[in-house]
């Protein structure tokens, strides 16, 4: 007769409570993660309205639900060069607060992949590759079945060049 290995309820919480959920998904042959608390919706890739003198990887925006949200294209905002969209290309919806101010942007990655499990403990800060290398979008990089994950700032990805320096000169004035 074979035992049944239980694990005690308090192993059981204290592993959930020293854990994050990431949505992973690919831009060419590198894995990302995004906190999901932080991701709204995923949508199939569809055409957007585009908006003329914008920066290249601003696709344009898209009405969702009443609301016009800007689509940008990750894998030009991070200067991996231009892939041409498939079946499998996605736009993640994210929301996150900026300067009190709740802020929805979708982004166009490659394919979604999972959602997956991270201990907190097992995440590693970005490496310092100095001034010429911009890693100021990743928070951090942790190591899941033998893949590597680069945990995105969502924070940090929604503030696009410009758009928050309003918001922030105000904030600085009062």
């Amino acid at each position: 007769m074979e035992q049944e290995t239980v694990i005690p309820e308090d192993e059981n919480e204290k592993k959930l409570e020293n854990s994050v959920q990431f949505l992973s998904f690919t831009l060419g042959n590198e894995e990302y993660g995004v906190d999901i608390l932080s991701v709204q919706e995923i949508r199939s890739w569809e055409p957007v309205s585009r908006i003329p003198n914008v920066p290249s990887y601003e696709k344009g925006v898209v009405n969702l639900r009443g609301a016009i949200v800007p689509i940008i294209d990750l894998r030009e905002r991070f200067n991996l060069g231009h892939s041409e969209y498939t079946n499998l290309t996605v736009v993640v919806v994210l929301q996150a607060i900026l300067s009190g101010q709740s802020r929805t942007m979708g982004v166009v990655v490659d394919s979604v992949s999972d959602v997956i499990d991270v201990d907190k403990q097992t995440i590693q800060s970005a490496p310092d590759f100095g001034t010429k290398v911009s890693t100021e979008f990743i928070n951090g990089l942790a190591s899941v079945n033998q893949r590597m994950l680069m945990l995105l700032d969502v924070a940090k990805l929604l503030k696009l060049d410009g758009v928050n320096d309003d918001i922030d000169a105000h904030d600085e004035e009062y």
